[in-house]
């Protein structure tokens, strides 16, 4: 079966469009679009970053008794639960009403579910209506960010230059790291100014009510943006005519196999990257008995230090290619993990160094989404294909990882059992890798899955030489 088909019409359309060089983008407004892409990622992260960093908090108000942790757990994994529907949703309509019109949708419902839940009664006040509304505030979470993630990531990949897009790229996922870092130092920040009694009563509240001015200049941002260049050279031709469902059922049909070849890179990318940034704070308390303070330290250290690496693999990415920055991530985690987490039980300063080791194996996975991931399809369904594709796998693999490596651990008192589920997700990782394909200087105008040996690539490198 094909990758791609075309309406006789539209594609005649389209391929005419992308004989005219691209357009120019000024750097300020490219810059603009990286700030604005970089916040909503932000603001996402900064949400998960404080739902990890206060979960023993969130147990304590919402879920008191023995399962606590579980049910606590729960309300991480159940905003996953949405992201599919999410990206089903909002995916297509991105690809058919325009990148920033959902992207300043969705940010302002992540920032207002993640604020609302630093106002919620107690248990204690209202009984099992409390973590009802918890779960509530997760599942608008879950379902609005199923469509920013895809969205801020195709909306920054269109508007870098082709053999600058790992670089620019980069910056979502800095804003990722930064996100989550932000969470956790605001958390640690109040653990130092409040009392333990303070901070189980009212103080782990504070960081939340942080998400909305995080949302709101982004969600500025955005609104005050025009669409990408990409998307409006399409939108132009009648390919940009189907309907919002005809690019769902175009999508499920013609471009079933970078959907699958996602599928597997981003379990892989997700095992590791929950496992790492959410369930390690329980898993350093409870298993290796570090104190909260010193279990927030160490994860905020790990953080700046992967936040620091993040661009400088991204802009390697545009000379290596995408391909050996995955491989080796990949096959590092495969062969390091297990001795790490040994590592990581002999004391608090092993720990940092082999939590530190674990995400600079990582970051290079991380650093290139933006650059690999919306290079997979083409640009009528690039929305749609990166939200469906990446949503689904994180739902089932990456918001329970917490849940999964809590339970296990608890039930059968295997301490490394993270480090082999890890592993086990980076073998199904390297299964995906050879049915990707290099886009590194690749352009990604037009209906054909970019690649190397595309109409739009061909054209972008006789431009290239025109006006050099």
């Amino acid at each position: 079966m094909p990758d791609q088909s075309h309406e006789p019409g539209s594609s005649a359309s389209l391929a005419a469009a992308l004989e005219k060089p691209p357009k120019e983008v000024d750097q300020g407004v490219l810059h603009r679009a990286i700030a604005a892409s970089a916040l909503g990622n932000m603001t996402e992260w900064f949400d998960y970053g404080v739902y990890a960093a206060t979960l023993t908090y969130l147990t304590h108000t919402f879920f008191p008794g023995h399962l606590g942790s579980i049910g606590t757990y729960l309300g991480f994994a159940i905003s996953f639960v949405l992201r599919p529907l999410g990206g089903m949703v909002w995916g297509p309509l991105g690809d058919r009403l325009g990148r920033k019109v959902v992207m300043a949708t969705t940010i302002l419902m992540m920032a207002g579910s993640t604020a609302l839940i630093g106002v919620l009664p107690s248990h204690a006040q209202v009984g099992v209506l409390a973590p009802i509304l918890l779960m509530l505030l997760r599942v608008i979470q879950g379902f609005s960010t199923g469509g920013e993630y895809g969205g801020a990531a195709t909306f920054m990949a269109e508007y870098s230059p082709d053999r600058k897009r790992g670089r620019y790229g980069s910056f979502l996922e800095f804003g990722t790291m930064c996100g989550f870092a932000l969470g956790s130092c605001v958390v640690l920040l109040m653990q130092a100014l409040t009392t333990d009694e303070q901070m189980q009563s009212w103080g782990w509240r504070i960081p939340f009510f942080i998400a909305l001015p995080l949302g709101a200049v982004g969600w500025y941002l955005r609104s005050h943006m025009d669409d990408t260049p990409v998307f409006e050279e399409m939108e132009a031709t009648p390919e940009g005519d189907i309907s919002a469902w005809g690019r769902f059922k175009k999508l499920l049909v013609e471009y079933w196999r970078p959907i699958l070849t996602m599928f597997g890179m981003v379990i892989a990318l997700n095992v590791v990257n929950y496992s790492l940034l959410t369930y390690m704070p329980t898993y350093l308390e409870k298993e290796i008995n570090l104190s909260t303070g010193s279990t927030t330290a160490l994860i905020v250290i790990g953080e700046v230090v992967m936040a620091a690496f993040i661009p400088l693999f991204g802009r390697l990415s545009d000379y290596t290619g995408r391909k050996p920055m995955w491989w080796g991530s990949l096959i590092g985690l495969l062969i390091f993990a297990w001795p790490l987490f040994i590592l990581m039980a002999q004391g608090f300063v092993w720990a940092i160094i082999a939590f530190v080791i674990l995400g600079l194996l990582y970051i290079p996975q991380l650093a290139t989404i933006s650059a690999t991931f919306p290079a997979m399809f083409p640009t009528p369904v690039r929305y749609a294909g990166f939200a469906i594709s990446y949503n689904v796998a994180t739902a089932a693999f990456g918001g329970t990882a917490g849940l999964i490596n809590d339970a296990v651990v608890d039930n059968t008192g295997w301490k490394l059992f993270p480090a082999w589920y890890m592993m086990a997700a980076c073998v199904i990782g390297l299964l995906a890798m050879p049915f990707l394909k290099e886009t590194k200087g690749c352009s990604i105008r037009g209906a054909e899955i970019p690649g190397p040996d595309t109409n739009a690539t061909r054209l972008a490198r006789i431009h290239e030489k025109a006006s050099a």
